[in-house]
């Protein structure tokens, strides 16, 4: 048997006050899922809405479930920007090429923006046949997609990258966090093994809303630097090392151990992670904007 194509809105909301016009309205809206509602159900749900019989509160939760589109191979999520503030991103690794262009061409219909990490250059050019205004990022080994007007905008954001070997886990977050409307301020190659060369960018650092500290090796960097500004510090431990950082475990352990306050620490080499929490946190409001 194959799996369901859709949802049933009966099976994600309880109304003590029992089923409402809005509920009747919504409940099997997009139910046979598709990247596309049914246009005869939403126009039943928004004229609900305008004849007051429906709040758009209560349109909107009903209608933060849907759509997606069930590609066999994946299911898109086409509103994750209406629940969380931003498109779904796709992790490239164990994909095929023909999987990851499809996913973009299908992504990018329904989105301003697409992002698509962990991926070699080979897929790149089926990407690009689908969606030709995908970029490539080498050192992030990332692809994006962007069609908005006037994208970045809100500054905030610091992303400061212990060594150059840090440097593609620290783009992959400066990407994301970009993607997400933010004008992103990079600072590089400021380890603690020359520790005065962070000095001369210390007026960025204590202007910064947020700061993503990328570091191998000891992962020292985001203790120094929690200790000397009063704004979030996400620390990202990277693989970089030798033999006995075992694959960036020392340094993870570092800084989940580190004694300034306001670090908090992400996954091994989770640049995606760490760009996408300090974007959620730069947001000027609660709304996703």
């Amino acid at each position: 048997m194959g799996r369901p194509k859709g949802l049933r809105y009966g099976d994600y909301f309880s109304h003590s006050e029992g089923p409402s016009l809005c509920a009747r309205k919504c409940r099997n809206v997009g139910a046979q899922g598709g990247a596309t509602i049914d246009s005869k159900r939403l126009v039943e749900l928004l004229r609900a809405v305008q004849s007051g019989q429906c709040s758009v509160e209560q349109a909107l939760d009903r209608l933060r479930l849907l759509p997606f589109e069930d590609l066999d191979f994946a299911t898109l999520d086409h509103h994750r920007s209406v629940r969380q503030g931003f498109p779904e991103v796709v992790l490239g690794q164990g994909k095929t090429t023909d999987q990851i262009a499809q996913i973009a061409s299908r992504l990018s219909e329904q989105s301003e923006t697409v992002l698509i990490t962990r991926v070699g250059p080979e897929a790149f050019p089926s990407v690009q046949e689908a969606t030709p205004a995908a970029v490539y990022h080498p050192l992030a080994r990332a692809i994006t997609i962007d069609r908005r007007a006037a994208p970045a905008g809100r500054t905030g954001i610091v992303v400061v990258s212990a060594g150059t070997a840090d440097l593609p886990v620290a783009d992959e977050a400066a990407i994301t966090a970009g993607l997400m409307g933010n004008n992103v301020l990079r600072i590089t190659d400021v380890g603690v093994a020359g520790l005065h060369r962070l000095f001369e960018h210390l007026p960025r650092l204590l202007g910064a809303r947020v700061l993503v500290v990328v570091a191998g090796m000891d992962g020292a960097l985001p203790s120094v630097i929690g200790g000397l500004v009063a704004v979030p510090v996400i620390a990202v431990p990277t693989s970089v090392g030798y033999g006995a950082s075992f694959g960036g475990l020392a340094a993870l352990l570092t800084m989940l151990n580190s004694c300034a306050t306001g670090v908090a620490v992400v996954n091994i080499d989770n640049g995606f992670g760490a760009g996408c929490l300090a974007g959620m946190m730069n947001r000027g409001d609660r709304d996703g904007s």
